[in-house]
């Protein structure tokens, strides 16, 4: 009898640890990503932004400043990094020693910017990268990745090239963005692959232009010059785009021209479409909204974890739609 009690002594000893630590890895696991978070708190985001001078840019800035403001306990705090990763990096590095709730970025370069935004990480500060990712994995390397799949967005753009623009093939040529940025490869990556849907089309010329209008303009006169025939461009923004119109019109060629953004505005790519300036444009949504209510279930929620990727839709600004989206 004595052997069955301390037997049954025993095992209920074990069940009992067992289960102490099974609450406990539940309790570990259940940590919120932020312990300062509260219903009622009062929470700082930071968010270090590329380039202020691109329209782009400035269109997310509103966007979050709009979308922060719904939020009656957050106060959101911008830097222009100004196209540089040093000023971008010293940035992040001040929001850090200021000890933001939350650091939003989008980064400049990829890899110079990684460094910093491991530092926030061990800092204990949640980072959403908005748009432009560093190196690594969302979830893992950093808090959460928002942004359009620019490899589907370009790829759609080179779909729409081989079955609408050059139905019965031709000469194409790309304006890349800056090529250490992922933006920048994913849509020079994905409008090749789109265009392979019509083997009767030829890219004949790529060449970066860091984004930036004049630098658009003079390439694309050098590449028509280079190859007179070509037919269609696609810029991988907006800019660019706008860029590559001025070089077509001074070469006196009729240029399909395809951009990437789809801004509002008079000067945005909606209104160069609806003005027949352009074929088409492809929207890259600014994931504002997506990235304060991510930022609101971490600090007012209390949440444990959130969605590592979250991509916002795209829609392809044509003839068919432009003038009903300008408003006109």
């Amino acid at each position: 009898m004595r052997t069955t009690l301390r037997g049954s002594r025993v095992l209920r000893a074990a069940l009992l640890a067992g289960a102490g630590l099974c609450i406990a890895g539940v309790a570990q696991a259940a940590e919120p990503l932020v312990k300062a978070c509260a219903k009622d708190g009062q929470f700082v985001i930071g968010f270090s932004q590329a380039n202020n001078a691109e329209p782009y840019r400035q269109h997310v800035n509103d966007e979050l400043t709009a979308a922060a403001k719904e939020v009656p306990g957050f106060t959101l705090q911008i830097a222009d990094g100004a196209g540089n990763v040093n000023t971008q990096t010293s940035q992040v590095d001040n929001f850090i020693t200021q000890k933001v709730d939350v650091l939003l970025i989008s980064p400049f370069e990829a890899a110079p910017l990684t460094p910093a935004v491991k530092r926030a990480m061990d800092a204990g500060i949640p980072v959403i990268e908005l748009d432009r990712k560093t190196v690594g994995d969302p979830g893992k390397d950093y808090t959460a990745f928002i942004g359009g799949d620019n490899f589907k967005i370009a790829e759609e753009a080179g779909k729409f090239t081989a079955t609408k623009l050059l139905p019965d093939g031709g000469e194409a040529a790309v304006l890349e963005g800056l090529p250490s940025s992922t933006p920048a490869v994913e849509r020079l990556n994905g409008f090749k692959e789109g265009v392979k849907a019509n083997s009767k089309i030829q890219i004949v010329a790529e060449q970066a232009a860091d984004w930036v209008p004049d630098k658009a303009q003079t390439a694309f006169a050098a590449m028509l010059q280079a190859h007179p025939d070509i037919k269609v461009l696609y810029a991988s923004n907006d800019m660019m785009a706008a860029g590559a119109l001025l070089a077509a019109k001074g070469a006196g060629k009729d240029v399909k021209i395809i951009g990437t953004d789809g801004l509002p505005g008079p000067a945005g790519g909606i209104e160069a479409v609806a003005k027949g300036d352009w074929a088409a444009t492809f929207t890259y949504p600014t994931g504002a909204k997506e990235a304060i209510e991510m930022s609101k279930k971490i600090l007012l929620d209390c949440a444990t974890s959130v969605d590592a990727t979250v991509t916002v839709d795209t829609t392809a600004i044509t003839s068919e739609n432009a003038k009903q989206l300008a408003g006109k």
